[in-house]
């Protein structure tokens, strides 16, 4: 059984709806009419939704307290889902393939209807703020009957609870069902879908994700087609992965994926959003992920985690990294590498001596910079809003340090040949935020920051308007992934 791509069609009005399927229509398999989502007038007129749309419809009027928009009551919503049904056609592709009904709606003349003109059920529950326990047992009950599908779909507290999900699943053999956690933890629950073994996967539109924040954890049809690649997923595919938190913008996945397509390597990189690197670690090794990338804030707390540590990884205190081999977690720092190549070739130079250099930060990024700027001959300075850190930081390479705050203004200028910017501070969604909003550029300082969400931070934007040379952080992350990508798969990544 091929998992296939639903899109949910939310829009007020059919024909925007039908716009929408037309769009994305090579992406999908299957398309859900969200007739609960409709302007009044229109819900007069759905019945011929899936004529129209020529795909395979799911009909679906979810009620306010399960995620959806329909508050007119029962009786009403109970009329509404007998008329989708009404008048149907012995050619079933006029009518709706799938009709979705909660567990405890209980409507026998609807479901004899559906059945008995081809329209396959989904007893479905949706819980929008808690978490569903007991999978197998919970999917063995919402089928009535073995043609029904059963959907279970809810909001995970943490990513333990998606590792829970991904180990139920396994005791559900022999069941139809769609499994889905929600919001951003649930992401991979989406991406491998194949993997859970899911009747169907749920997509939105661009303009739907955006307008709601993205609250589901949805993606577009292209993404999960055009990145992802989710219709080559099978049992047998390598799994990587990148995890941090926010993990809200984070290009990786492009740069992963499309190597793995350019080589044909049957594998998938994905983003997994937790809370602790403890959880990232007991995901990858329920789901059999191999490799992950390691991003903030867990570059320096995943390193008690790991049975072994590269020297340079010891050395600079961070591990952006990590590989099961043999049964053991083996950690490495890509960071280092991939920013010594980028700022060189931003710079122009061959290294680093003779120049002032400002590090703004003093975490896990910042340890790897720190490292390269000694290994490059460069003198610094390490300012950080938290003085233990930074002092801490500059005594491991015989750098200067200081607190990042205005007192400290005269020092910053002294040390601006070249700034570094290693935090998060600017970085989607908060792209106003300015780690050093009190420093006056002049010009001749050369910016470098590691954000590239967005392409550039205000930062930046102050630095390139009063003259000066400025880059993001975005050919570091292509260098280092390069270098992680052959530690993946032991193949050099085609650039």
């Amino acid at each position: 059984m091929k998992t296939k791509i639903c899109l949910v069609l939310n829009a007020p009005t059919i024909r925007e709806n039908l716009e929408l399927v037309e769009r994305y229509r090579q992406w999908i398999d299957v398309a859900e009419l969200r007739v609960d989502c409709l302007v009044p007038d229109e819900r007069l007129q759905f019945r011929g939704f899936p004529e129209q749309a020529d795909i395979p419809c799911i009909l679906t009027i979810r009620r306010k307290s399960d995620g959806g928009q329909f508050v007119e009551g029962e009786g009403s919503r109970t009329a509404m889902l007998a008329r989708g049904l009404a008048f149907a056609d012995t050619d079933r592709r006029k009518n709706f393939a799938y009709i979705d009904l909660e567990e405890d709606l209980q409507v026998p003349s609807i479901e004899e209807a559906a059945r008995a003109f081809g329209t396959r059920i989904i007893r479905s529950v949706h819980n929008m703020t808690g978490v569903e326990t007991d999978i197998s047992e919970r999917v063995r009950k919402l089928r009535r009957t073995k043609d029904e599908i059963a959907k279970i779909a809810f909001t995970p507290r943490n990513l333990t609870d998606v590792t829970n999900l991904f180990r139920d699943s396994r005791c559900c053999i022999g069941e139809e069902y769609i499994l889905i956690a929600m919001g951003q933890y649930g992401l991979p629950s989406r991406i491998l879908a194949p993997i859970l073994g899911s009747h169907l996967t749920f997509v939105s539109s661009e303009e739907s994700i955006r307008q709601s924040g993205n609250a589901l954890g949805h993606l577009d049809p292209i993404t999960i087609n055009e990145v992802y690649h989710i219709r080559t997923i099978t049992e047998k595919t390598r799994i990587f992965g990148v995890t941090g938190n926010p993990l809200i913008a984070t290009s990786s996945p492009l740069i992963h994926n499309k190597g793995y397509i350019s080589q044909n390597i049957d594998a998938v990189y994905i983003p997994i959003k937790a809370e602790t690197i403890e959880e990232s670690i007991e995901f990858a090794e329920e789901t059999g992920i191999t490799g992950l990338s390691v991003t903030f804030p867990f570059k320096e707390s995943v390193l008690p985690n790991l049975d072994e540590i590269s020297a340079q990884t010891g050395e600079i205190g961070a591990c952006n990294t990590i590989i099961k081999r043999d049964g053991a977690w083996l950690g490495y720092n890509t960071d280092a590498p991939g920013f010594s190549r980028a700022l060189l070739e931003f710079l122009g130079r061959r290294d680093l001596k003779h120049l002032h250099i400002a590090i703004i930060g003093a975490g896990g990024a910042a340890r790897a910079i720190a490292h390269t700027v000694r290994e490059l001959g460069g003198k610094a300075c390490v300012f950080n809003r938290t003085t233990d850190k930074a002092k801490e930081l500059a005594h491991q390479y015989n750098f200067k340090w200081a607190t990042l705050d205005a007192g400290n203004r005269l020092l910053l200028e002294n040390y601006s040949d070249v700034i570094i910017q290693t935090t998060n501070v600017g970085m989607s969604p908060d792209a106003e935020a300015d780690p050093i909003d009190f420093y006056s550029f002049n010009g001749h300082e050369a910016v470098y920051d590691v954000i590239y969400h967005p392409e550039k931070t205000r930062m930046l934007k102050r630095a390139q308007k009063a003259g000066c040379k400025v880059c993001n952080g975005y050919s570091m992350l292509q260098y280092q992934a390069y270098i992680q990508y052959e530690l993946f798969t032991g193949v050099d990544y085609a650039e």
